[in-house]
């Protein structure tokens, strides 16, 4: 097996273990398991972020990627028994509809469910298309047979409870990815691809690196704090957005210039444009107007660091997503020239 290979097994991995922001530990735990087996030493942070060194001396840089994810919580049990949800993250309500959820109860029972707009059966009511899709308008249908609040709160489900979605995780003959929550799991499995490298003695760091796996970079703070003092430098590994006007697609390395943020390090991404022209990787740059990393939580929080964003390009963010083995390998590439320059 390669090392995108490996990658790809480790993102699918991931991508099924369900870790909406603040109920993560499944996502973290399989980390900590996969670090340990590659002959490093994790920790974690008060707030469960997973960090580990690789080796090195010197000019410490952190590699940074996400393993939140979108998701949702109970916010009441309605008197007929189903459920209305909050969303955790960012994203369109259209985005979840007819999707497959698990609730996870906070005495760790499952409950599967869906997620419908109120009144959808169009043989009955004639405006189920044109209904606005908001937490008013859409609820949580339980897999179980409950026909008021009380059968509900007799399972065990109550308000605060998390929601994970349904990934519909597919890995296709053509090496295609499709699956929710590549944002940014398919960033996390690169990363595991690197140490795998390092550990096996197949990548010479040129500097002290470290990996941070972070927890609530959907809510805005996931790097906010849990990494090296000494930290000189951070990339964010995220993914690349696609869209009309942008060149990022799910086959290239994205480099982002600015968000919504603002400009990141000319030096760092001046840096891995260059890498990208020597290597004739297939790559983008470009700017993402509605987009925050964990860069951004690092540098709120008063970090004096160097930064820089890149990421395998992702179509249909926030939504079911999809990426390609090409965008892997050619991110996994970029940040493998990254560590070893002189």
């Amino acid at each position: 097996m390669n090392y995108t290979d490996y990658a790809i097994e480790q993102i699918l991995r991931l991508c099924k273990t369900p870790s909406p922001s603040g109920y993560t530990k499944k996502a973290t735990d399989l980390l900590q398991k996969e670090l340990v087996a590659l002959g490093f030493e994790p920790q974690f942070s008060r707030k469960g972020s997973v960090l580990a060194s690789l080796g090195g001396t010197g000019n410490p840089l952190v590699l940074a990627a996400h393993v939140d994810t979108l998701g949702a919580m109970v916010r009441s049990v309605k008197a007929s028994g189903r459920l209305r949800f909050t969303k955790i993250g960012g994203y369109p309500e259209n985005n979840i509809e007819n999707e497959n959820v698990i609730i996870h109860t906070r005495d760790g029972k499952e409950y599967s469910g869906t997620v419908y707009i109120n009144g959808p059966a169009v043989h009955v009511y004639k405006d189920s298309g044109q209904a606005k899709r908001d937490d008013e308008n859409m609820e949580i249908v339980l897999d179980e047979i409950v026909k008021s609040k009380q059968d509900t709160l007799a399972l065990g489900i109550s308000p605060g409870d998390f929601i994970s979605l349904d990934p519909r995780t597919i890995y296709t003959p053509s090496g295609h990815i499709k699956s929710r929550h590549l944002d940014d799991k398919a960033s996390a499995g690169v990363l595991l691809a690197l140490a795998k490298q390092v550990s096996e003695g197949k990548l010479q760091l040129s500097r002290q690196v470290s990996i941070l796996f972070t927890t609530y970079e959907e809510v805005g703070h996931g790097a906010a704090c849990g990494f090296p003092a000494d930290t000189v430098e951070m990339i964010s590994v995220d993914m690349g957005a696609v869209g009309e006007d942008l060149g990022t697609d799910e086959y290239c390395v994205s480099i982002c210039a600015k968000d919504s943020g603002g400009p990141y390090d000319w030096d760092v991404t001046d840096a891995m444009i260059r890498l990208a022209k020597e290597l004739k990787l297939q790559y983008s740059v470009d700017i993402y107007p509605f987009y925050g990393s964990d860069v951004g939580a690092a540098l709120r929080a008063g970090h004096d660091i160097r930064y820089g964003l890149i990421g395998p390009g992702v179509f249909a963010s926030h939504g079911y997503e999809r990426t390609h083995k090409q965008a892997i390998e050619n991110t996994l590439k970029l940040l493998q020239a990254y560590v070893t320059l002189p």
